[in-house]
Parts: structure tokens; sequence; C-alpha cells
């Protein structure tokens, strides 16, 4: 059952090329958006289309793997879980950041 603990699987498009940044000892680190859609018909019945967007982060050979075959619009399956964090902007106010730390990515469609 522990496998199962925060666990995240998310199948959509990249919304923006990954920001990659490669710190000392070569280690790199991706960002990136995804967007997943989701439809069903109202009480009059129209179909409605609800996108949710994304924070995703990876490191390592992840990272690399995304920096070499995802672009922007290209649609992906990914693993991960999901994380919390915060930090303190230019004006002194605590943020907060909710994003998914990407285990397995894997590359769907043409």
């Amino acid at each position: 059952m522990n496998a199962l603990r925060n666990k995240v699987q998310l199948i959509g498009h990249v919304g923006n090329d990954p920001e990659i940044k490669t710190f000392d000892g070569g280690k790199k680190l991706a960002n990136f958006t995804i967007a997943t859609n989701e439809s069903y018909k109202n009480d009059k019945g129209e179909k409605v289309e609800e996108t949710q967007w994304h924070k995703l982060v990876a490191w390592g050979k992840t990272a690399e793997i995304i920096e070499k075959y995802v672009t922007k619009g290209k649609e992906i399956a990914i693993e991960g879980k999901l994380t919390h964090r915060s930090y303190d902007d230019k004006n002194g106010e605590k943020r907060y950041i909710t994003e998914v730390a990407v285990n397995d990515v894997l590359l769907l469609g043409k």
C-alpha cells in the first residue's frame, strides 16, 4: 500500500517549453507546466470543457530527458508526487507553491 501514498499521474499537453537549469556538477532541473482537460455535460445537456494547469518540476536524468524531447504542445504522461513549498517574495510576502515532482515521463502522440 505504500506505493500508493502521494502518487500523482497526469496526461496532458505541455504549456511552454521547459525551463532548464544546470547546477554545479552538471545536475539539471526542469520546470514546466501541463494542461489537463476534462469535459462533462451540464444541466442543459451542453458540453462543458474545463482545463486545469499543473506546475511540474523534474531533476537529474528525468530533467535531461525532458530537455531533449519535451516541447510546448507535446502530449505527455507523467508520474510523480505532490509537493508544497513556500518563499518570501521581493515585497517580503510569503508565497506558496504546489507542484508535482516528476519521477517518470512518457512521450505520447506524434
